[in-house]
């Protein structure tokens, strides 16, 4: 994961997308519809607190089990409190990561979601701190023809 956050802009330009009022089916197909709701704004939609929003960009494959791919950019949130089971932007020992905050009955531990990597322990005194929490995952596809 890139070391450096990208700040969110404080007053970022709208980008007001067509949203169709008609819900997509990613099961079986369903009839079309050509209803157009009001347009959707990606940065009211995606960021709430904007002057403690920052984006990450993401590298390794830790993550790949919660669909967080290398490549893609998380959106975290520092006015969170880290809670059980958030995915959350960590510094241990100096160094950024992306893992689920795993806290049960006085254990602390950061943990991938990808099985190939260990989960990180803190214990004797080996300190956490949480960075901000993950609110949301942006993913660019790659560009064909």
């Amino acid at each position: 994961m890139s070391q450096t956050p990208q700040t969110v802009a404080s007053e970022p330009a709208a980008l007001n997308l067509r949203l169709m009022a008609h819900r997509i089916s990613a099961g079986f197909p369903s009839p079309a519809a050509d209803y157009i709701e009001v347009g959707l704004d990606l940065n009211d939609y995606l960021v709430r607190n904007k002057p403690a929003t920052f984006l990450f960009n993401v590298k390794g494959d830790s993550m790949s089990g919660a669909s967080i791919e290398e490549g893609d950019k998380v959106i975290v949130d520092r006015g969170l409190n880290p809670k059980h089971n958030d995915i959350v932007v960590a510094v241990v020992d100096g160094d950024y990561t992306l893992k689920r905050l795993y806290q049960h009955r006085g254990r602390v531990e950061l943990r991938a979601e990808n099985p190939n990597y260990p989960a990180i322990e803190f214990k004797d005194g080996r300190e956490l701190f949480v960075w901000g929490v993950v609110i949301g995952v942006v993913r660019r596809y790659a560009m064909r023809g």
